[in-house]
């Protein structure tokens, strides 16, 4: 599958200009015959935490509804961030939409970053969210989610790809690169990033580090047309992998959960 990755430069909380961006991107990666593409979290504003600006209703997001009609015009999957609306909280979310433009998975971060505040603002998920989509099967996380092994030892189980949207800084850059690639050495499966870049509203600054992973830990080559990377990824590489070389079967699950507390 041809994947593109969006290294977004996102305007703080403006909605309209990054969804003009996106829209520029899809329409160049769609010259480039892209099957399914991917931006960082909470795509249309950047990471914040102010709410009342930034989420949306769930049954009538206007996010949420450009990206199906992106995706639809362009015949392009379709990965992205939105806030939703949670009662008197909100929902940060990763949703995926198929070349259709329907919606065939959204996924609510199960880790609120506190350190950030984050948890004050959004109420945290209770579920993994994974789909299929052209022959593979994908698994959403957001940012935080990486530095939480668990979450992606049970995701391997059902996916051949696990994608990460993020707002990750450039002074932990270096924690989010040997992350992504242990996550996919441990669970030998594609593990794919999307970070952003520029310089948020807290004066956060972000630098390009979007990568795809292999089962080996390998970062795979690609195509760079502006802050956009083109890659292809095969999920029979990793079945071909796994017999050659297969650490995930000698898990002890059950002992993990005794001394797990």
């Amino acid at each position: 599958m041809k994947i593109a990755l969006v290294s977004l430069n996102q305007v703080w909380e403006d909605k309209k200009a990054n969804l003009e961006l996106c829209k520029e991107y899809v329409e160049k990666a769609a010259h480039n015959n892209v099957e399914l593409m991917m931006f960082p979290e909470m795509t249309l504003t950047g990471f914040s935490n102010n709410i009342a600006f930034t989420a949306e209703c769930l049954l009538n997001s206007p996010t949420i509804q450009e990206f199906s009609l992106l995706a639809k015009k362009f015949n392009m999957g379709l990965v992205f961030g939105v806030v939703l609306q949670d009662k008197m909280k909100a929902l940060n979310k990763a949703v995926f939409v198929n070349n259709h433009g329907e919606v065939l998975e959204s996924y609510t971060k199960i880790h609120p970053f506190s350190f950030a505040g984050e948890d004050r603002f959004f109420n945290a998920g209770n579920k993994l969210s994974n789909l299929y989509f052209k022959g593979i099967n994908f698994g959403l996380t957001i940012c935080y989610d990486l530095r939480f092994p668990e979450l992606y030892s049970a995701l391997a189980t059902q996916t051949d790809v696990i994608i990460n949207i993020a707002n990750w800084p450039s002074k932990r850059v270096e924690h989010w690169d040997i992350l992504l690639k242990a996550r996919a050495i441990e669970n030998q499966t594609f593990i794919i990033g999307v970070n952003r870049t520029g310089t948020d509203g807290h004066n956060l600054e972000y630098k390009e580090s979007s990568h795809v992973f292999n089962a080996n830990g390998q970062a795979l080559e690609y195509e760079q047309i502006d802050s956009m990377k083109i890659y292809i990824i095969d999920k029979y590489w990793t079945k071909e992998f796994r017999e050659k070389f297969n650490t995930i079967n000698d898990r002890k699950v059950a002992f993990y959960k005794e001394i797990l507390v």
